[in-house]
């Protein structure tokens, strides 16, 4: 069947769709696109994904193959129905229901054990599968009407940021897959928290648009939190995405300029302004990633405006349009503030740290 598709390949289709007027022959159109082994790139609620076929280990290798992936580095599954659980897996938790029932559709991943019916590709070889259900009437819809579960990574080449507009998927992906639903910007800018349930107590994987605190009143536990999960260390092995490799990165180099302590923001701004002036000094030309609190402390110094300290929720939006933009300047190195590791704030620290490549300065 994928044989016989990929015979009558062509070049990427363009289907813009309204989140609030849903076109359904599109989506009937892109689900056929699924049902037969191919690759599409649909919107959700944290970024772009690019979605096939869960179910189908010769669609899910395409993915790979599309993105560069490497293979160890296993993908979400992506449901729009709870009982489809029970295919992905044998063993569903009792944290489960009530996660799923305060936060799906939403912005949360659980690992779970997978079922035999899981292929490994989908997995990179694990044991474990990590599901989430999206909040975005595009992606529920596509999932629904596909019939099946969608395995779906972020839809941009391996390592760099995360697309958040459809605009961004274009310019990246074009000729790469078979179908790209255009919904125009993402609501929260990055990925999904993801949380192993299979471990007691629950480790933090991957912080995302969901602060762990929530997790932690909800499942009435303390959650772990690991040194990679705040982007400090590399993980050893990728037993979820976002784990192991560099990732959000841009081209050009990033340093992020940390402090331990973030309540006088005129004086540790005066310290990036510093340690930027004497990389200019030694003829870099550089930009500073900066907050709304802040950035009138940096004078004749080329500036990007993350957001206001006091709603992490829009700096973590505009986070990946910054990463994005710092390769469309005129400059050598970029350098980016830091941010206090609560909520929203560990999201943010744990994308900087890791596409800088853990290039990261104390002051």
């Amino acid at each position: 069947m994928s044989i016989e598709y990929m015979s009558m390949v062509k070049p990427t289709r363009i289907l813009e769709i309204d989140p609030s007027n849903l076109r359904i022959d599109y989506l009937v159109e892109a689900a056929r696109v699924i049902k037969y082994g191919g690759l599409v790139i649909f919107p959700t609620e944290t970024v772009y994904g690019l979605g096939a076929d869960a179910m189908n280990n010769l669609a899910v290798r395409k993915i790979f193959e599309a993105k560069g992936r490497p293979l160890d580095n296993p993908l979400i599954i992506h449901i729009s129905d709870i009982d489809q659980l029970n295919i992905l897996s044998d063993n569903v938790k009792e944290e489960v229901p009530h996660l799923a029932e305060k936060f799906w559709p939403g912005p949360l991943t659980i690992i779970l054990y997978k079922s035999e019916k899981v292929p490994r590709e989908v997995c990179a070889g694990l044991e474990t599968v990590a599901v989430r259900m999206p909040a975005h009437p595009v992606a529920l819809k596509l999932i629904e009407l596909s019939e099946t579960p969608i395995a779906a990574p972020s839809a941009n080449p391996a390592g760099r940021p995360s697309p958040t507009s459809g605009e961004h998927v274009k310019r990246e992906m074009m000729g790469k897959v078979d179908v790209i639903i255009d919904s125009g910007e993402t609501l929260y800018g990055v990925e999904s928290t993801i949380i192993d349930i299979t471990r007691d107590p629950p480790v933090l994987l991957r912080p995302g648009a969901l602060p762990v605190e929530e997790i932690e009143k909800t499942i009435k536990k303390k959650v772990v939190i690991p040194e990679f999960a705040r982007g400090l260390i590399e993980a050893s092995e990728a037993i979820a995405p976002g784990m192991k490799y560099r990732h959000y990165a841009p081209s050009k180099p990033l340093q992020v300029i940390e402090s331990s302590d973030y309540s006088n923001l005129q004086r540790y701004s005066l310290e990036v302004f510093k340690y930027a002036k004497r990389l200019i000094d030694n003829g870099f030309r550089v930009a500073i990633l900066t907050s709304t609190e802040t950035i009138q402390y940096y004078r004749k110094v080329e500036v990007l405006n993350l957001g206001s300290r006091k709603n992490l929720f829009e700096v973590a939006r505009n986070l990946y349009r910054a990463l994005r933009k710092i390769d469309e300047l005129d400059i050598d190195i970029a350098v980016s503030e830091g941010f206090e590791e609560r909520g929203l704030g560990l999201t943010i620290m744990n994308r900087l740290r890791k596409a800088s490549g853990y290039n990261i300065i104390r002051i």
